[in-house]
């Protein structure tokens, strides 16, 4: 494994420089994209994820060109997306640059389509950039734009009779085609990966605000709100009979028809759509799961009729009829796929919880998977074959490959790249 572990290294840091991207159109400031059939485009949770791996690497550069030329750009991702905030503080998922004046998704926005936002990554990735730098100040006009940027998750995707955040509907939530949200009605999934990833998000929101003591009582607001979620997904998304979290339905009422239903209606404010997904991990990674819980889940990363891989583990369970490999592109394919994103949560996600031995496992079984798909092609791809290691498709791919890097460095004692807790 560890010349895997030496070839893979090798080919990212030489090919990092392929996704510092310079500003072009409407995108005016340096960002980082995630490489092959994404290049040029400025993604929400795919630039937090480059950026978590790539401050790891720093140290691996003799020259300060380099590292600075990734704070640049890191800062640069942020600045993006926060001059393309609208008026009522919707942020896009996406800029691409094409034949328009503006992001699409802004363009839809104020036409009144009903859209996503920009996943809860933003001022997670504000954390990771200035506890780097240990220095907050770079980020502090722009402050008011992320309190707007709550207010509107708060104002059109927030369920307060269940306390849980929805989507709007399945366009680019990040695993496209996770069952429990695609297809459905619109603002009827509260999924597990939108409010798990949301808890850090708010403490994130809440440690840039303490930063400026002047803001200490809204921080404490932001971590009042982040205790809240996790309520709620402990009593809406955690289930005591599988012993996993799943997303929750929340199309949920008492539908009256004449004298029909006057009796006892719907008291109950969600159901949980059972479908396992890797994204009933989460919070692992988020360190909000019991550690009761955790040792329930680690079983379930490790069946072999459901999760486990010899290539880290499937995205979707193995015994779930929607469970598919198929080559596909908008919508990418979640279905069960080995993702390095997964992978690396996942793995985490044991390390937050103390199982080291399960967390080198995964990390072995992520070598040997990165590593044999260069040995077989010269390159890193999209999403893997879980039953061969096979690439699936997008040659090229950089992004979160990065991150089994950072597997091989947690393993050997160096400290993760922070996650507000």
């Amino acid at each position: 494994m560890k010349d895997y572990e030496e070839s893979i290294r090798n080919y990212i840091l030489k090919n990092i420089p392929q996704v510092l991207k310079s500003p072009v159109g409407f995108i005016k400031y340096p960002f980082i994209d995630p490489g092959s059939v994404y290049d040029g485009n400025v993604w929400d949770w795919d630039t937090y994820w480059s950026v978590y791996g790539l401050l790891n690497l720093m140290d691996s550069y003799e020259s300060t060109d380099m590292q600075e030329q990734i704070i640049r750009h890191a800062k640069g991702n942020i600045y993006n997306f926060l001059d393309h905030q609208l008026e009522d503080g919707y942020i896009p998922m996406m800029i691409e640059v094409g034949k328009w004046q503006e992001p699409y998704l802004n363009m839809k926005h104020k036409e009144g389509v009903l859209m996503n936002m920009h996943k809860p990554f933003l001022c997670n990735q504000i954390c990771l950039i200035s506890d780097y730098m240990a220095d907050y100040k770079w980020i502090k006009s722009g402050i008011d734009k992320l309190e707007k940027y709550f207010q509107c998750y708060y104002k059109n995707y927030y369920f307060e009779n269940c306390g849980l955040f929805v989507w709007c509907d399945d366009i680019m939530i990040g695993m496209d085609n996770d069952p429990a949200s695609f297809g459905r009605p619109k603002f009827s999934t509260a999924n597990i990966f939108l409010n798990s990833f949301m808890v850090t998000e708010l403490r994130a929101m809440a440690k840039i605000l303490n930063v400026f003591e002047s803001d200490c009582l809204k921080a404490a607001d932001y971590l009042a709100k982040a205790d809240q979620l996790i309520e709620s997904i402990q009593k809406e998304c955690w289930d005591k009979r599988d012993k996993f979290f799943y997303s929750a339905d929340v199309a949920i009422k008492t539908r009256k028809f004449d004298w029909f239903h006057e009796g006892l209606g719907v008291f109950w404010n969600t159901l949980p759509i059972k479908v396992r997904v890797w994204s009933g991990f989460i919070p692992m990674w988020a360190g909000f799961a019991t550690k009761e819980q955790a040792a329930d889940m680690v079983k379930h990363i490790f069946d072999k009729d459901t999760f486990s891989s010899d290539y880290g583990i499937t995205t979707l369970a193995k015994d779930e009829k929607m469970f598919d490999l198929s080559v596909t592109n908008n919508p990418s394919n979640w279905l069960g796929p080995v993702w390095l994103v997964a992978n690396y949560v996942v793995f985490r996600g044991l390390l937050n919880y103390e199982y080291e031995k399960e967390a080198k496992i995964l990390c072995e079984r992520t070598l040997k998977l990165l590593g044999g798909d260069l040995e077989k092609t010269g390159s890193l791809h999209e999403y893997y074959n879980p039953f061969t290691g096979e690439p699936i498709m997008n040659g090229g791919f950089i992004n979160w490959n990065i991150l089994a890097i950072n597997m091989v460095d947690e393993l050997n004692g160096k400290a993760p790249m922070k996650v507000t807790k």
